[in-house]
């Protein structure tokens, strides 16, 4: 938790951005019923049935302090799918530079990843540019990312899309969005309130 604080406290670097990452399981669902288009007076009627159309992962970068997210559908999650995003946030948003990387300990969030997916030399130049700080367990809500996310769900996600298609565009006109109105995060929590307010979970010292 503190590493993660620590972190988050550090000024702001261009040449070695703060990232935070996250991803969260979509459904899809279809509707059984074409609804009833909105007129004028009235709402649009759904009908409560509703058709699953399988599921995907939603795949979430932001960089706080710059105020950027970028967001991405993926059909699977799973490492090659973690990998592959590794690999466009190094190749494409930021080039030739290192960037800290804050995530969950997930079992595919794990540098191996990169070598089950690609050339050792590609993965070794991906990896020496990643310096990863995990989130502790049970310590999920330290992830701005994961923030980034609960604002998509209620902002974006609270209705049925029926497919990775419509999903990548409404998450992508989503964040276009918020880029241009959300120009930074303001994380006041730091590793003195931690010490004060979650005293609980140090360890108690007695002297001998």
């Amino acid at each position: 938790m503190e590493d993660i604080l620590d972190t988050y406290s550090l000024p702001y670097d261009e040449n070695i951005p703060l990232i935070c990452m996250d991803e969260k399981p979509f459904q899809f669902l279809g509707d059984r019923m074409e609804p009833i288009p909105i007129k004028p007076g009235c709402v649009r009627k759904t009908d409560y049935q509703y058709i699953r159309n399988g599921t995907c992962s939603i795949f979430i970068f932001t960089e706080p302090l710059a105020g950027w997210r970028n967001t991405v559908a993926c059909e699977r999650r799973t490492k090659q799918d973690w990998a592959k995003q590794i690999y466009e946030l190094l190749t494409i948003h930021y080039p030739d530079k290192k960037v800290r990387l804050v995530m969950d300990n997930l079992n595919t969030h794990c540098l191996s990843a990169l070598y089950e997916t690609y050339p050792p030399q590609t993965a070794r130049e991906l990896a020496k540019r990643i310096e990863i700080h995990y989130t502790p367990k049970h310590g999920s809500w330290l992830n701005i990312a994961e923030i980034e996310l609960s604002v998509m769900e209620r902002q974006c996600l609270k209705r049925r899309i029926p497919n990775i298609h419509a999903l990548q565009t409404e998450i992508s006109a989503w964040c276009t969005e918020r880029n241009n109105k959300q120009k930074s995060v303001d994380w006041q929590f730091e590793t003195p309130d931690a010490r004060t307010k979650l005293k609980r979970l140090y360890p108690i010292l007695v002297n001998i």
